[in-house]
């Protein structure tokens, strides 16, 4: 009789219990990207606009991928594939340096927009589910048609420059930001200064990311036991009953910490080898 078959690599002599059909999501189409994003202008907060304007120099601190939206539109003239527009939101935090004073750290808000066309297939049936709440706050369960969905899987993007500009030398491309939704706004903890006064930041990233294209579908595959966990739980702190000289009776003796190694990297007691 084959062994139990365990989640992992499956064995040849793995014995198949039963084939089931079950629910699940499909990748149809994806796509990976390294962006370089040049010159994004930095939205900062009210304090921090305020201490940008006094600054003599600027140096790059980190930025944090806060949140990611998607919007999948069908190609009319290309049957079966869709454009997804992205648009990430970052935190950008950076050092002010104001005369021979300590650095300020200041914060704001870059956005990026990037299209890529996948190909999601076709399905005009339309979604429903006893899960609707036709007056709850969840609307994406309501009724709709069939129609890929979009997810972008990406990092905290690499801060590759930054750069404070004074009013006279901005981007005519500049436009002030308006349809920035409420929640990302306060991750921020204050206003953001959108306006075109005073001097501006523009930081450059690298993006990676991954972009795929999935749809609801029902799969058959094969089952070879239901999966029941092997490990069993460990006890809360304060509800563990175990003997705690018992416990340390386990702990293997620190012996790297009492003898130096002898040859530098090589860790260990010179005469044992």
């Amino acid at each position: 009789m084959p062994e139990k078959v365990m989640p992992g690599p499956v064995q040849d002599a793995a014995c198949i219990r039963e084939a089931v059909c079950v629910h699940t999501k499909k990748i149809i189409d994806s796509c990976r990207d390294k962006d370089c994003v040049e010159d994004l202008r930095v939205y900062p907060t009210q304090s921090s606009q305020c201490a940008i304007d006094r600054a003599i120099c600027v140096k790059a601190g980190k930025a944090e991928l806060i949140y990611v939206s998607t919007d999948v539109e069908p190609i009319s003239f290309n049957r079966g594939f869709y454009t997804v527009d992205v648009r990430y939101f970052y935190r950008i935090t950076a050092d002010a340096f104001v005369g021979a004073a300590r650095p300020v750290e200041v914060c704001g808000l870059a956005v990026f927009d990037k299209r890529v066309i996948l190909f999601g297939s076709e399905g005009s049936s339309k979604t429903f589910s006893s899960e609707t709440v036709l007056d709850g706050l969840d609307i994406q369960n309501l009724p709709k048609v069939n129609q890929p969905t979009a997810v972008v899987e990406a990092v905290d993007p690499l801060v590759l420059g930054l750069k404070l500009v004074d009013p006279c030398e901005c981007r005519p491309c500049d436009c002030e930001l308006t349809d920035v939704p409420p929640c990302i706004c306060a991750c921020f903890g204050s206003d953001l200064c959108f306006g075109g006064e005073g001097k501006r930041l523009y930081v450059s990233l690298g993006q990676f990311s991954l972009i795929r294209l999935e749809r609801d579908t029902q799969l058959l595959i094969p089952v070879y036991d239901y999966c029941m966990p092997e490990k069993e739980c460990t006890c809360d702190s304060g509800h563990c009953e175990d003997d705690p000289c018992e416990i340390f009776r386990h702990v293997k003796f620190p012996v790297d910490e009492f003898f130096p190694p002898d040859v530098p990297g090589q860790g260990g007691c010179g005469c044992c080898g």
